[in-house]
């Protein structure tokens, strides 16, 4: 009976009902009914943490979802944050965001619904959430702009906590392909080689492939000071800690930081906070772009977070499949990508640059040859050209932009076949032009190639410091080709 009710923290009972029919007493009973329900320890679900083997925990004792965000706390108060990677009957595994240093048998795992607020050690715990809220979000909006971040959405530049005015899940949004506006206007990139030869267009999807130390990082660092773009979001994701700081200060610079995100997850973080880290730097992207903003989404690299979910899916037990790469690599790679891109007509866009890590050169690589078949053009970077001093060290036969052909008008096109000609029929020819084997006149497309190599390379390099607009690299073009 409601007259028996008590707190069930232990405190004294309610006092009984009153048994008459004054108004004002049935109001300060239920007054009193309230105050003790708020003050009462809702149940709270927990498992238990039976077992760690790598980079995987296994608890008992709970049914969440797969993307499911846990906190595991420790009798001295400790906690290691989690996520939910899979399960196996009535377990569930567990893959760590934190150091797990000091895990004990036994210790308490607490679905994300309480683990936010949960105390540290002891007390009552907070009220239950919707099923809905066990995802884990992170903040987005206008205050993230001029900060770095880690791949969890906490703040790594000392400037104090974010104000962001609303939050996001990480999960992929569903996107009807026939709601998105065409490719249809140019993207100014301030990169002479890429304006003018392989124009990329606000919305599109492209890989910049190079293997370690070929300048791929001072090529995106140019184009994230020189793009026209309302807001760039890097994210920097299993590279080097040391480019971090490199990164923000000598490429992006504080003009460029002030219109920019940073979110990293260096090498050394665990794996699941680098899948974090990228998905984090799309959701920011999409945010903007609902807000209609243009934006760049730089992301460093795509390798990088195909081998952090190579990690997780060998941990949990799925079989390897291509160079050790297990399908469900092969499955995240256009369920990240594919969240870039334009949005609807007349609203934002998310123009998107993905390295991507050619191992020992191999442009064969499992991860390149996915990625260059689910992206919207490559940009391929030539080490032997990154060693002879060019800058960029674009290599333009390799490269190619699938959208340039609606971008630009059919003169124009055929202005950028004809300096390729000209380039490749030298290439070629390359060896037996230096060792004067070759007779002039008896090629008169390889005698214009002759004659116009000097200009052809310097028009395709440039200084990391010039920025090159698109009207400009266009006119050098038609200018250098004309009769």
């Amino acid at each position: 009976m409601i007259a028996n009710a008590e707190k069930t923290s232990g405190a004294e009972a309610v006092t009984p009902a009153p048994t008459g029919t004054h108004t004002g007493e049935w109001h300060g009973f239920l007054k009193r009914c309230g105050e003790a329900a708020s003050a009462a320890e809702p149940f709270q679900r927990s498992g238990t943490l039976t077992r760690v083997t790598g980079l995987v925990m296994e608890a008992m004792g709970l049914k969440l979802a797969v993307g499911s965000g846990c906190t595991v706390i420790m009798p001295n108060g400790d906690r290691v944050e989690a996520e939910v990677v899979g399960f196996n009957g009535d377990r569930l595994y567990l893959m760590p965001t934190t150091d797990v240093s000091g895990l004990t048998p036994g210790a308490r795992v607490i679905p994300w619904e309480h683990a936010a607020t949960a105390p540290a050690a002891g007390g009552n715990m907070p009220p239950r959430r919707r099923a809905s809220d066990r995802v884990r979000r992170f903040p987005v909006g206008d205050g993230l702009l001029g900060r770095v971040l880690d791949g969890a959405g906490c703040p790594l530049d000392g400037l104090g906590p974010l104000k962001a005015e609303q939050d996001a899940p990480l999960a992929n949004k569903s996107f009807n392909p026939l709601d998105r506006e065409p490719i249809n206007q140019i993207l100014d990139v301030g990169v002479r080689a890429i304006n003018a030869l392989l124009t990329v267009g606000r919305g599109q999807r492209m890989g910049l492939f190079a293997g370690s130390g070929v300048g791929k990082s001072v090529l995106l660092g140019m184009m994230a000071r020189y793009t026209s773009a309302d807001v760039i979001v890097v994210g920097l994701i299993g590279e080097r800690g040391r480019e971090v700081k490199e990164f923000i200060e000598q490429s992006l610079g504080p003009e460029g930081l002030a219109r920019s995100v940073v979110v990293a997850a260096p090498a050394d973080t665990w794996p699941l906070m680098r899948l974090q880290g990228a998905s984090y730097a799309t959701s920011i992207a999409e945010y903007f772009r609902d807000q209609g903003k243009n934006v760049l989404l730089i992301m460093d690299s795509l390798t990088r977070y195909a081998m952090a979910q190579r990690e997780i899916a060998l941990a949990i037990g799925e079989p390897p499949a291509t160079k050790g790469y297990p399908p469900s690599v092969f499955a995240k790679l256009p369920q990240l990508v594919e969240r870039a891109g334009n949005g609807v007509k007349g609203g934002g866009s998310i123009t998107a640059f993905y390295t991507v890590l050619t191992e020992g050169d191999d442009h064969q690589d499992p991860i390149a040859d996915s990625a260059r078949a689910i992206l919207d053009g490559h940009v391929v970077l030539s080490r032997q050209l990154a060693e002879s001093g060019h800058y960029p060290a674009i290599d333009i036969e390799a490269s190619i932009s699938r959208a340039m052909s609606a971008l630009i008008s059919p003169e124009y096109f055929e202005q950028v076949r004809g300096f390729k000609q000209l380039y490749s029929r030298y290439q070629r020819s390359r060896d037996l032009i230096s060792v004067g084997a070759y007779s002039p006149g008896s090629d008169s497309l390889l005698d214009r190639a002759i004659l116009l190599h000097p200009q052809l390379e310097a028009f395709l390099q440039q200084s990391m410091f010039e920025r090159a607009g698109h009207a400009d690299s266009s006119a050098k073009l038609s200018a250098l080709l004309a009769p």
